[in-house]
């Protein structure tokens, strides 16, 4: 099975249970971002969380052992259309100098990592309307002499 035949049976079976992320994280043991971007094939999951999720969907051992196979990490590169993924470039098109500069400017000369990494994702409830609070959270990765 290729991630994109998971992928496609992950979300099938998602809908057809009527599931949310936070619950498949949940049976993973693991935060629920961590756990949607491994069933999108970004990620991979270790044995028992492969098999938790897979059972969770009722979906069988070939998902799971595409769950636990390491992705090759590739997106298109044009800029998306769908509203939500073009929002964050537009963050990146407008903020993406400031990060830098500001993250240069506190932590000198390095990147931050998307390898040891985290992310949350909350909802704040607001008078003047909902509120999406995205955490973005990686270690600070010094550039080497040599």
């Amino acid at each position: 099975m290729t991630k994109d035949e998971m992928r496609d049976a992950i979300l099938d079976a998602k809908k057809a249970k009527g599931t949310t992320w936070e619950a498949l994280g949940a049976a993973a043991g693991l935060a629920p971002e961590f756990t949607c971007s491994a069933c999108l094939g970004m990620n991979s999951l270790k044995v028992e969380p492969a098999e938790a999720v897979a059972q969770a969907l009722g979906l069988g051992p070939d998902v799971a052992a595409a769950l636990q196979e390491f992705p090759h990490k590739s997106w298109d590169k044009l800029v998306p259309t769908d509203p939500v993924i073009y929002r964050l470039y537009e963050i990146v098109g407008v903020y993406g100098e400031t990060i830098k500069e500001i993250i240069h400017e506190k932590f000198g000369d390095g990147i931050m990592s998307a390898i040891d990494y985290s992310m949350d994702i909350q909802k704040e409830e607001n008078p003047a309307g909902d509120r999406v609070v995205l955490t973005l959270n990686g270690k600070f990765l010094p550039y080497k002499s040599w």
